[in-house]
């Protein structure tokens, strides 16, 4: 009806992606709140954790008053597999390892707790880069934790670092099934310093009163576990069958729901709204893009591109060497050349380079037993380019749906408002 404004309570959703911090604020209809969704890059570099805190903080800070005092529940997504190691009571010992650093060093260690061919078992997962951590704190005292992003900004939300949200800890070698440590990883002497493993949309309590004084929000607000930010987007895009979603930011993500859990190396196989759901993420995206050329090129560039006909040029467009997926090889070299005289070309050429990436990532599922795909839907700041869709749409064969205003922060607030009203519901 005409003049009818955002209806309360509202849920609020936090993106802590990989080039900055979103958020989103959804009403009681699941709607998107107008000018309740506000972004900006990280105050300080990415792999600070005092930048993920006082970026939360502006970002809710900024929202109306009384919007936030209507909050009834608040999500936290974040790069799957960023892992830093800190005190008991938070306070972090170092700078936070990213997402993409390999560790290859930890091979023989990694070999020592789980089976070949594990997620957790690569190079460049969460459990490798946790033994790197171990190592370098290895003199602390008291014991140390391990969170990744996502978990430790909850824990600051609610005063106490005891959990890890199960998909941000699959890399770090959490069992969906069972609902356990991978191999021999909760023997360890270490193992003290995981968390406690609780489903995505679980209400794990209000915010702690202090943070809710600086955030401006009701002190009843009710934190619910989060998600990683690949999971979060596929929330917010709600594929049908047959439907996967790819994020096209600093970095190329790929998901698609499947009917039985599928393991491999480099992919990650996650529990979503109780359904499964497959994927992985490449080391190539915007990130490489941003290398070359300004948004303000990109979208002039990209303009004048003919995409009937090739580049004639077979760029692997990673931003340094090493790759997740389709391939996991921690060694995997870049290709950024030869770059030719025109611009013009070379961004084709790089736009090419990454749409294989991403068919071979599509290939790579359904080898692994994932359905072939009908239609692929895209978010992100990617699905913005007319004719990066068109490249990747000739290379699937299969249309591609471009959705560019849907954001992970909004697939977080869904998440937030579907464990307010379980908690609700069972509190009934």
């Amino acid at each position: 009806m005409p003049g009818v404004g955002p209806q309360a309570p509202f849920c609020l959703g936090i993106d802590l992606g990989t080039s900055g911090l979103r958020l989103a604020l959804i009403d009681a209809a699941g709607l998107p709140v107008e000018g309740g969704e506000r972004a900006l890059p990280y105050p300080q570099p990415f792999e600070q954790p005092g930048g993920w805190r006082s970026g939360l903080v502006a970002l809710v800070q900024a929202l109306p008053a009384a919007w936030r005092q209507q909050v009834v529940a608040l999500s936290v997504d974040g790069t799957s597999g960023t892992l830093l190691a800190c005190r008991t009571d938070g306070e972090p010992l170092g700078e936070a390892l990213s997402y993409a650093l390999a560790c290859p060093e930890q091979a023989a260690g990694l070999a020592e707790l789980v089976e070949t061919g594990s997620p957790a078992g690569s190079s460049s997962s969460s459990l490798a880069r946790a033994l790197r951590l171990l190592q370098a704190h290895a003199l602390q005292k008291p014991p140390l934790l391990l969170r990744h992003q996502a978990d430790w900004v909850m824990g600051w939300l609610l005063g106490t670092w005891r959990w890890g949200e199960e998909g941000n800890n699959l890399k770090l070698g959490w069992q969906l099934e069972p609902g356990q440590w991978a191999g021999s990883i909760g023997e360890q002497p270490w193992s003290g310093a995981l968390p406690e493993i609780v489903a995505s949309g679980a209400a794990l309590g209000p915010l702690q009163a202090q943070v809710a004084a600086e955030l401006g929000l009701p002190p009843g607000c009710l934190v619910i576990a989060g998600t990683t930010d690949a999971n979060a987007a596929v929330l917010a895009a709600a594929p049908r069958d047959h439907e996967g979603v790819a994020v096209l930011g600093s970095t190329l993500v790929l998901k698609q729901f499947v009917s039985h859990p599928i393991e491999a190396a480099g992919v990650s196989c996650h529990r979503v709204a109780g359904r499964w759901l497959v994927g992985g993420a490449s080391n190539a995206g915007g990130v490489v893009l941003r290398r070359f050329f300004t948004d303000q090129q990109l979208r002039q560039l990209s303009r004048q591109i003919d995409t009937s006909r090739p580049s004639g040029l077979d760029l692997l467009p990673l931003p340094a060497p090493g790759e997740r997926f389709p391939v996991d090889d921690p060694a995997l070299e870049p290709v950024l050349e030869p770059r030719p005289v025109s611009d013009v070309r070379y961004l084709q050429a790089l736009l090419e380079g990454l749409s294989r990436i991403e068919a071979q990532g599509w290939q790579k599922l359904q080898e692994l037993g994932a359905p072939a795909l009908q239609q692929v839907v895209t978010l992100g700041g990617g699905a913005r380019n007319p004719q990066w869709r068109q490249l990747r749409q000739q290379l699937l064969g299969i249309p591609v749906r471009c959705r560019p205003g849907v954001s992970c922060a909004f697939g977080s607030a869904r998440l937030a408002q579907r464990g307010w009203r379980q908690g609700l519901a069972g509190r009934g």
